[in-house]
């Protein structure tokens, strides 16, 4: 019998990292199961704490993968962090970005400045693996001056091939430490990013889940909001971690394959589930 909250979900918000790739490899299950959804009437929606692309950029290394999808369909916490700022700032406003192309590029578009100085309104911080202890300084001194400090999410690890890496919080909160000054985080498990989510599928909490590897992300942020939950466990999250924690989601998966199959069964007619 297939869980009663598959039957009952019509729209999904799926993270990426972990759940459909490690890196730029393909998880099991991926390409069929996002197919299936884009032949059905399901509405869904991969949205990622990972502020490194743009939404151009991931239909791009999707489609290396096998796995062809719209642009529309993407939601990034570069994207929705650049969308937050836009509701407090004008264009123009000058920003110190600790981040690659993916916050920069969503910055730039809604007519912000990336100022490569300390003289700025906003410091804002995502995950850069190229980040260095000037830049660190820089944007110290910056909100030692009074910029408003600002984080694209609070992932501490990166899910990839070779291994857990540290995530966009590993950068943050050396200047948090550094200048004693908590930033404002949008992406999960913050309400900001779920909400805009939400928001561009026309949908509200009801008969929504999300689909997340981390337990202190995906699943607390789908909660906060109350959508379902559902983990894989193809990311960040080990069996022990899953056991001992108090943070336990509505549905467990091994990887988003496992996950197909049951919704398949699912959302059959009654009476071919019946008759399974």
């Amino acid at each position: 019998m297939s869980p009663a909250l598959l039957r009952s979900t019509r729209t999904l918000i799926l993270d990426m990292d972990g759940v459909l790739f490690r890196l730029n490899t393909p998880i099991e299950g991926a390409v069929q199961f996002l197919t299936h959804l884009q032949e059905s009437d399901c509405r869904f929606l991969l949205v990622t704490n990972n502020s490194t692309l743009t939404p151009a950029q991931y239909v791009d290394k999707l489609s290396q993968m096998g796995i062809t999808i719209d642009g529309a369909r993407i939601l990034t916490s570069g994207e929705a962090t650049a969308m937050y700022l836009a509701r407090l700032a004008p264009p123009g406003t000058r920003v110190f970005v600790i981040g690659e192309n993916g916050i920069r590029a969503a910055l730039e578009k809604r007519g912000f400045i990336l100022a490569e100085d300390s003289n700025v309104s906003y410091v804002v911080c995502g995950l850069d693996r190229q980040v260095t202890y000037d830049r660190l300084t820089t944007a110290c001194l910056a909100i030692r001056a009074g910029a408003r400090f600002i984080a694209t999410n609070p992932d501490k690890t990166l899910p990839t091939e070779r291994g857990l890496i540290p995530g966009a919080r590993a950068i943050f909160t050396a200047i948090q430490v550094a200048t004693d000054t908590v930033p404002v985080v949008v992406g999960k498990p913050e309400p900001a990013m779920l909400e805009m989510a939400l928001q561009t599928l026309g949908v509200g909490a009801e008969h929504t889940a999300i689909v997340g590897d981390s337990l202190e992300t995906d699943i607390v942020g789908g909660r906060r909001l109350g959508l379902g939950t559902i983990l894989v466990m193809s990311g960040v999250t080990s069996a022990e971690q899953l056991e001992r924690s108090s943070i336990q989601p509505d549905l467990v998966y091994k990887d988003i394959a496992s996950l197909h199959a049951d919704w398949v069964k699912a959302k059959r007619p009654a009476a071919h589930r019946k008759g399974a």
